[in-house]
C-alpha cells in the first residue's frame, strides 16, 4: 500500500469510523494528465459508515472531503467517492438487487 494510501485510510478511519473501506489507486490510469504532472494522485473511495445514515450524496461527499482536505491537491488530484450507510450495503458492490 501506498503512502499515500495509508494517509487517506488514517484520516477516513480517524473522522469517519467506517465500518467497510476499501481505496484504489488508480494515477496509473491517468499518466499524463495535467493533475498527475504536478504529483497528486487519482483515488477511488468505497467507504461505509453509520455517520452518513439520513444523508444526502452530497453530504457523505462533503464529509469525505473534509477529512482529506490537507491532502488536496497536492497528494490527492482527483477522488472518486461511493459512500453508503451500512443499511445500504447488504449485498455486495456490483450484486443485482432482489
Amino acid at each position: 500500500m501506498s503512502e499515500r494510501m495509508t494517509m487517506i485510510r488514517q484520516r477516513l478511519n480517524a473522522t469517519l469510523a467506517p465500518e467497510h473501506l476499501d481505496i484504489r489507486d488508480d494515477s496509473h490510469l491517468h499518466r499524463g494528465h495535467a493533475g498527475a504532472a504536478g504529483g497528486g494522485g487519482h483515488f477511488h473511495v468505497r467507504i461505509t459508515s453509520s455517520r452518513f445514515a439520513a444523508q444526502t450524496a452530497l453530504q457523505r461527499h462533503r464529509q469525505v472531503y473534509a477529512a482529506l482536505a490537507d491532502m488536496m491537491p497536492r497528494e490527492i488530484h482527483a477522488l472518486s467517492i461511493e459512500a453508503h450507510a451500512p443499511e445500504e450495503r447488504s449485498s455486495p458492490p456490483g450484486a443485482a438487487s432482489p
